[in-house]
């Protein structure tokens, strides 16, 4: 019985094995599932992530264009929601833009008629850009102007941004107009583009005040600065106290010349959308502006300049060879040019 006792015994310290620590065992297996744990969240964060930026993505494509609804279909074509790139129209994106333009000759009250527009809180016309002559240098840059200047994308003093209801500019006829009329009428048609044409009735009173600031230009007569317009009345009296004399061998010529211009332009854009003024009918009736503002479909506004007129009064007070203007006119179509037009 004891050899058996001692025999069991010795079997039973030699087969069973020492048992592991369970603690060790724990820490081994919490901490493989903290590692997987954290793989796995890691591919979740990745996966949302993706998601969230094509769906982000998928929104900005499926961007809702503005709608224009409860108007006259004709009206369409000329109500434009410009996309501009270097700014953001906030929440006047979907507020409609009309484009102009101001077609004119030089000295034609185009600056003040300019002024009086941009008076208005929702118009911008930002002055004669195709004054710089690489802008006007063929018909593709041009029209790549007129592309910057519609987008709002042409950022001048007048720009009025973000709630902006009427873009446009001035432009004189002799500014590449004439040699790229087709292209441009083109234009005007294909993007909805209104002309407003300003001429003045009374062409002899134009070239008095061209001559005159012909020769400011050089004589720059207040304080050595030479001004196109002034905002003072002190200002206009010094400016017009110079008394042009208009050569009268070449008078009928240039007026005629003058004449067959305006008459070219109306004949070349009168398939565009088009509004005819003339300086001195405004100077009289300044309610023709409302007409301009419902002709741009904008609120009415009192419209206001600082400018002040230089040539006031009578023509034959601003004119040296007045005697010699007077008999080369007389007789022709041209002498009511002669008699005064309007009062100041």
């Amino acid at each position: 019985m004891a050899d058996d006792f001692c025999l069991f015994t010795k079997d039973t310290f030699i087969i069973k094995p020492p048992k592991k620590s369970p603690l060790l065992l724990r820490m081994v297996v919490l901490l493989f599932a903290m590692i997987c744990g954290i793989y796995i969240c890691s591919i979740c964060l990745k996966q949302i992530g993706s998601r969230s930026i094509g769906l982000l993505a998928t929104v900005h494509v499926v961007e809702r264009p503005c709608e224009t609804t409860n108007v006259d279909p004709s009206e369409k074509p000329y109500m434009h929601f410009p996309k501009p790139k270097t700014f953001s129209r906030a929440e006047c994106a979907c507020n409609p833009v009309r484009f102009f333009a101001i077609l004119s000759t030089q000295r034609s009250g185009s600056g003040w008629f300019e002024t009086l527009l941009n008076s208005h809180m929702n118009i911008s016309s930002n002055g004669e850009i195709f004054s710089v002559k690489v802008r006007k240098s063929n018909a593709s840059t041009i029209l790549e102007t007129l592309d910057k200047l519609y987008d709002l994308d042409f950022l001048t003093s007048a720009s009025k941004n973000e709630c902006t209801a009427a873009v446009g500019l001035k432009w004189m006829l002799n500014q590449g107009l004439f040699q790229h009329h087709e292209e441009i009428v083109e234009y005007f048609k294909r993007r909805g583009v209104s002309a407003i044409f300003l001429f003045r009735r009374n062409l002899l009173r134009r070239m008095v005040s061209i001559l005159a600031n012909s020769y400011d230009q050089n004589a720059k007569l207040l304080n050595g600065t030479h001004k196109s317009h002034v905002h003072s009345p002190k200002e206009a009296e010094i400016l017009a106290s110079y008394k042009p004399t208009i050569k009268t061998t070449t008078l009928i010529a240039n007026l005629k010349q003058i004449l067959d211009m305006a008459g070219n332009a109306l004949e070349y854009f009168k398939s565009t959308r088009h509004i005819i003024l003339f300086y001195e009918d405004i100077i009289k009736n300044q309610t023709i502006l409302n007409v301009v503002q419902d002709f741009l479909k904008v609120p009415r506004m009192d419209l206001h300049s600082r400018q002040v007129k230089i040539h006031k009064g009578s023509l034959s007070s601003q004119v040296e060879n007045w005697s010699d203007v007077e008999k080369t006119l007389k007789g022709t179509p041209y002498e009511s040019f002669l008699h005064a037009d309007y009062k100041i």
